[in-house]
């Protein structure tokens, strides 16, 4: 099983993700969470604390690593190097474990643009790909609001596009271009968790506005999860509604 999830800032796409993850691993899975948003909390979601996280270094910023893998001097930019560097041990030395859960951090490109042909950007786009195509672990991955580091044939692979919103215009934009993105890679099927959701008419305002067929679930507003999100705890902690939600959204899914 490979899950792309993805949405607007703030919506809990990162609370979803960090959620399937544990309860994959609590089916005996072997998972494999990948933190691809330049707003990396992944971690946090899954349980690890501040100090263990500041342990981390993302693979974009493994400078000798880059350097190495696709031949580019790292001090002469605009060089050539190779578009298809060997990636296939990348998740077995860099990722961390937590709770049965391996996390494995991005980063990102910070010059030239997300969308850059540059070492770094390669490298990044090379691991995702592996990790869809190559991999045997469940992998979920936290995007960013969007799919860039997925490649049409990258994307075509992916199992769930899964677009976190809430009951609001702008989430609900953002919903529609990821769709148009993934259109544009071949994806036809993306899927929409609402959350923050406090009544029927929140629930009604989402499916007026995406097909029925799309929609995976609904999780309600949560102070408990707001609090778990602070105490830096998985949110599965946060009370037995909140797990119940997630678990019918993971059982739609499939395994």
């Amino acid at each position: 099983m490979k899950i792309a999830v993805t949405g607007k800032g703030g919506v809990g796409k990162t609370t979803l993700a960090a959620s399937l993850a544990r309860l994959y691993a609590a089916d005996g899975k072997s998972v494999l969470a990948v933190d691809a948003d330049p707003d990396a909390n992944l971690g946090l979601a899954l349980g690890f604390t501040e100090e263990e996280i500041s342990r981390i270094t993302p693979i974009a910023e493994m400078e000798d690593l880059i350097a190495e893998r696709t031949g580019a001097d790292k001090n002469s930019y605009g060089s050539f190097f190779k578009i298809n560097p060997k990636v296939d041990d990348i998740p077995d030395r860099f990722a961390v474990d937590k709770d049965g859960v391996k996390l494995l951090v991005m980063g990102t490109v910070e010059t030239g643009g997300g969308g850059c042909v540059c070492p770094e950007n390669v490298m990044l786009k090379r691991v995702i790909s592996h990790l869809v195509i190559g991999s045997e672990d469940v992998v979920v991955m936290d995007m960013e609001a969007g799919i860039e580091h997925l490649g049409r044939g990258t994307a075509g692979m992916v199992d769930r596009f899964i677009v976190v919103v809430e009951p609001g215009a702008r989430s609900i934009q953002t919903y529609g271009r990821i769709k148009s993105l993934a259109a544009d890679l071949g994806v036809t099927q993306v899927s929409v968790v609402g959350n923050k959701i406090t009544n029927e008419s929140d629930k009604a305002f989402i499916s007026e506005r995406a097909p029925e067929a799309d929609i995976l679930g609904y999780i309600s507003y949560s102070e408990d999860v707001m609090k778990a999100d602070k105490a830096g705890v998985s949110p599965l902690t946060a009370g037995a509604i909140f797990t119940k939600e997630v678990k019918a959204i993971k059982e739609r899914i499939g395994s």
